[in-house]
């Protein structure tokens, strides 16, 4: 994460902890990771306003509450 200023790398890891918050211990080490990967995709996509961070953090933590769990 080194490739963003220090602003954009405090913001991501907020609305990581944000999101990840509403999981028991702040989540698993999976969900922290697929959440951070889309944050920084995002990121390096343009998208760096709170707000828009915010978005793609919900977004990534309703598409791992919809994900079918394995038997």
């Amino acid at each position: 994460m080194g490739e963003f200023d220090s602003r954009l790398q405090a913001a991501i890891a907020l609305v990581l902890d944000e999101v990840c918050a509403g999981f028991s211990n702040g989540g698993d080490h999976d969900s922290r990771k697929y959440i951070a990967e889309q944050l920084i995709q995002a990121a390096r996509g343009g998208q760096t306003t709170l707000g828009a961070l915010t978005y793609v953090g919900r977004r990534a933590l309703v598409h791992l509450n919809n994900k079918p769990k394995s038997a």
